[in-house]
């Protein structure tokens, strides 16, 4: 009265094919691939390929800022390093891959170009 009987399950059909169930084992870990690809993969590559022109476009008197947070002005681009000045007569080496940011381009105009107008 309480307790039900137990009916034996079927098992799977005797022609199934092997090929078809591993494939339907492997088809959400090809769409996890894919939507790791789409979210994490590519943008990190289409960064990396952003920073290594802005590395390539390096010229001199580019404001820069460092991976340590130094703003500087680019005096020289050697091949692996540039000199950048970091204060008034003080230059420093560093490493081109350690610039993160290109924050003016070329030597900027100055901020007071025209005279400010008079008062009356």
């Amino acid at each position: 009265m309480l307790f039900s009987d137990a009916f034996a399950q079927t098992g799977a059909p005797a022609g199934a094919d092997p090929t078809t169930a591993l494939l339907l084992q492997l088809f959400p870990f090809a769409i996890i691939f894919v939507v790791f690809y789409f979210l994490m993969i590519r943008p990190q590559q289409k960064r990396l390929k952003a920073h290594q022109e802005m590395i390539a476009n390096l010229k001199r008197g580019d404001v820069v800022v460092t991976s340590g947070g130094l703003i500087c002005k680019v005096r020289s681009v050697a091949d692996d390093e540039a000199r950048v000045e970091i204060a008034t007569n003080v230059e420093v080496r560093v490493i081109k891959h350690t610039i993160t940011e290109v924050r003016t381009r070329g030597e900027p105009a100055p901020a007071n170009d025209s005279k400010p107008a008079k008062a009356d």
